[in-house]
């Protein structure tokens, strides 16, 4: 197996132009798109309209290139999108590739798994169904690759929330939902995809679980995974990195835990885990190595900073997400020298309250 990685810019939601570019110098070979991670300009909440508007965009362009139908792509290619790009995060996509026919040759590599779950119905969004589901979904993941827990460096899960005509849906079939809020929902979307990948790699002992615990029993945590959730799906979307000696050398994947959003020393350790030491920021060389960079930010339970008192908790005018991306972004881009960084809001069940996983991808000298 050998897996690429290939990230560019977007000057819209619909911009497909930096993917033809690749597809056309023969450099991506659009058969072997597994999935596509990358940030919009919305708002990052239940209306963001971007995500959808992307997805269509370039499960179209990739279909142009294939001869596929738009809808097939969408089941064989992972098209995750996180709205919102505060401060300064750059809109922008990582496609990844995955061609199994590739011998894996000496040295191991980065390898790459994508899976789906079945749709849910509105009632089991953010419920113990969905905690299973993934949990399936992620050890069929590891069985893709053979790969054992603690080889896994990030699992990216983009799931359903609960829409307004969702919600209208169970209440007219007397089904219960665990909100009727559509952002509000999101957290219990987010945590509950992220127990699902701590079950399944033995993080959180699924018999500790209950409806209950999901949003409330924060001290039971996947410490790898980075859910979001999204109003264009009905199912989940599970992309597993692992570094494997059954993949190509070339690129290598680490990860770490962000203390706070300022932490730009765990932005440097994920980059070690990886394999790229760097200083205090990324000189020239060491940022071409950089193919990508997803992490998740949040707010300080207490809404503090290291003992400062922040607003982002108290903000009536900007949610506390947008808040922690775009400071967590400015953070990351003073380390790497690039703001088209992957960040997503909301790190319900991802590692312990306050803190935030961050996963980053290299290559090779």
């Amino acid at each position: 197996m050998r897996v690429t990685v290939h990230r560019f810019g977007m000057s819209n939601p619909a911009d497909v132009s930096g993917l033809r570019r690749l597809i056309d110098a023969g450099e991506l070979d659009p058969r072997h798109i597994v999935a596509s991670i990358g940030k919009t300009e919305g708002n990052g909440g239940a209306n963001d309209f971007t995500r959808a508007l992307a997805t269509i965009s370039f499960a179209g362009a990739i279909a142009a290139a294939t001869g596929e139908r738009p809808e097939d792509v969408t089941e064989r290619v992972a098209l995750v999108w996180s709205g919102g790009c505060e401060g300064v995060l750059s809109p922008h996509a990582t496609v990844i590739t995955r061609d199994d026919s590739i011998d894996a040759g000496e040295g191991g590599g980065l390898a790459v798994s994508v899976q789906r779950t079945r749709a849910f119905r509105p009632e089991e969004i953010g419920t113990l169904a969905e905690i299973d589901e993934v949990a399936d979904a992620t050890r069929r993941a590891l069985d893709d690759l053979a790969a054992a827990p603690d080889e896994v460096h990030y699992v990216q899960v983009k799931g359903p929330l609960l829409t307004p005509a969702g919600i209208r849906d169970a209440a007219g079939r007397g089904a219960t939902v665990v909100t009727t809020d559509p952002n509000a929902s999101k957290a219990y979307a987010r945590g509950a995809t992220a127990l699902g990948v701590a079950v399944a790699l033995g993080e959180v002992d699924r018999g500790s679980l209950e409806q209950a615990s999901i949003t409330k029993a924060l001290d039971r945590f996947s410490t790898v995974a980075s859910t979001s959730a999204g109003g264009e799906l009905v199912a989940c979307e599970i992309v597993l990195f692992a570094n494997s000696p059954a993949a190509a050398p070339g690129l290598r994947i680490g990860h770490a835990v962000l203390r706070d959003v300022i932490d730009a020393e765990g932005v440097r350790e994920a980059l070690r885990s990886a394999g790229l030491d760097v200083g205090a920021a990324a000189d020239a060389e060491q940022r071409e190595r950089i193919a990508a960079v997803f992490a998740k930010a949040e707010a300080s339970p207490t809404g503090e900073v290291r003992g400062r008192r922040t607003t982002m908790l108290s903000d009536a005018d900007i949610n506390y997400e947008r808040h922690a991306r775009a400071a967590l972004g400015a953070v990351i881009a003073s380390v790497t020298g690039d703001p088209a960084i992957f960040v997503s809001g909301g790190t319900e069940h991802q590692c312990a309250p306050g803190q935030a996983p961050i996963a980053a991808i290299v290559r090779g000298r």
